[in-house]
């Protein structure tokens, strides 16, 4: 990339515009109110069943279909993003459904066998059905019979009215099918999308309804007094925004909505970076004491500042702070949020500031909640572990970002234009660079392999 300063005022128009987001958001909470008065509700509207606010796990999947609806809309009705060139559809010029049929077939022969080897990938991955996964498979399995067949008249309509019916999807039921020559790099590329669909799916599902039923039963009132507890539900309140809203991401994959994926990261290594801050693979960075466990012994800092009222309060505002950037880079994303894709180029909101505003935030957030230098027993060893160990994590996620970036490099001019003027332009992200540069700079083996 060339080095040359960047003249615009302003970064490449977004692919995204901050209303699908925000109205997204707005779907969201709006529903969060509903349940959380739903038996007054029950009761004006003289509606059968319980008086009882609607915190249960199945309550939590409706808000998907609320907000999701919400951004689609908006995408459709104000955006109007089904006519932008980058959905590959051309709305004016259907084909007859007799010229597209057999291609359609070839296609979702593609697609149920992709499903059907995911489901036996379900099946034989055992922590799949332990614990929190096990409402996933649940709601998956539900799911799988409308899915399968709702395909069949979503294809062929939609084959009508594609430029080139022959994506990724339609390579692979070639392969299966053997009568048409098919390309190995587009089943790749059909795989990378399905697998990271499947994987992240399952787990953002899962993760759905503890958060969604503590935001809904809480009594605010009852906490408004206490930093600690107030603090706390709202940075679960803002984590929840960050599940449903990425959750729609991994759902709504479709072209009519521009928010397709277009390649999965075919970088080995993005893979690895990514997987490895989820489970099964590593615990540590979802709190549990395994590989990365860098919460051994470690109050946390409502343990250390307990008695400082002031101080907690403060402490409390900048964690609460720090969730709403990473709950903002979310929802900025609309319908468009999935790790390890390409999906369009995103340059508004908090990606103004720094090209990984989650991950900055995400991170600053774990050191000042952990405080992973100070432990309860005392001990220097645990202390120096915690500490190093949340280093390594965020090692982790600074390896995640250039992988992204490098993956985002390689597939579109507009990211390519966008990263040089974030380095030019954006406070964070050119502080950032003018560091890099000038410890490359230093280093006389960087200067020369330059």
């Amino acid at each position: 990339m060339s080095n040359a300063r960047t003249t615009a005022s302003r970064p490449p128009a977004s692919d995204v515009s901050a209303g699908v987001g925000l109205s997204g958001l707005a779907a969201l909470v709006i529903w969060l109110m509903v349940c959380r008065n739903w038996a007054g509700l029950a009761d004006a509207l003289s509606l059968p069943g319980p008086r009882a606010p609607l915190s249960g796990p199945y309550a939590a999947v409706a808000t998907l279909f609320v907000t999701g609806a919400a951004m689609g809309c908006w995408s459709v009705l104000v955006d109007k993003v089904h006519r932008r060139a980058s959905t590959g559809i051309e709305w004016s010029n259907p084909r007859p459904l007799a010229k597209t049929v057999d291609n359609s077939i070839t296609k979702i022969a593609g697609l149920w066998a992709t499903w059907a080897a995911i489901g036996f990938y379900y099946c034989i991955a055992r922590w799949y059905w332990d614990g929190q996964y096990r409402f996933a498979m649940e709601i998956i399995g539900a799911a799988a019979l409308p899915v399968f067949l709702l395909s069949i008249p979503y294809v062929l309509w939609l084959d009508r009215y594609l430029k080139d019916p022959h994506d990724h999807a339609w390579h692979f039921g070639a392969m299966l099918i053997g009568r048409e020559a098919w390309d190995a790099g587009e089943v790749k590329k059909h795989w990378r999308a399905w697998g990271i669909k499947a994987f992240f799916g399952a787990f953002m599902i899962s993760i759905l309804p503890p958060g969604f039923a503590h935001v809904v039963q809480t009594d605010f009132s009852q906490i408004a007094n206490n930093p600690v507890a107030l603090g706390s539900i709202l940075i679960e309140a803002l984590f929840l925004i960050d599940v449903q809203i990425g959750t729609v991401g991994y759902l709504l994959t479709l072209r009519p909505l521009d928010a397709h994926i277009r390649s999965g990261n075919p970088l080995l290594g993005g893979w690895v970076a990514a997987l490895l801050c989820y489970p099964p693979f590593v615990w540590g960075t979802m709190g549990r004491a395994d590989v990365l466990g860098y919460e051994v012994h470690t109050g946390g800092w409502a343990y250390w500042m307990q008695g400082h009222t002031l101080l907690l309060w403060c402490w409390a505002a900048l964690m609460v702070f720090l969730t709403a950037i990473y709950a903002w880079a979310t929802f900025a994303f609309g319908m468009r949020f999935s790790n390890l894709t390409y999906r369009g180029v995103l340059t508004n909101g908090p990606y103004r500031f720094t090209r990984h505003p989650a991950y900055l935030s995400k991170n600053l957030f774990w050191w000042t909640s952990t405080l992973p230098f100070l432990v309860t027993n005392g001990s220097l060893t645990d202390a120096v572990r915690n500490t190093v160990l949340l280093g390594i994590v965020s090692a982790i996620y600074y390896w995640r970002a250039k992988t992204e970036e490098a993956h985002l490099l390689a597939e579109d001019q507009k990211y390519r234009e966008y990263h040089a003027w974030m380095a030019e332009n954006a406070l964070i992200t050119r502080t950032f660079s003018r560091i890099a540069t000038r410890l490359q700079l230093c280093n006389p083996q960087l200067q020369a392999a330059e």
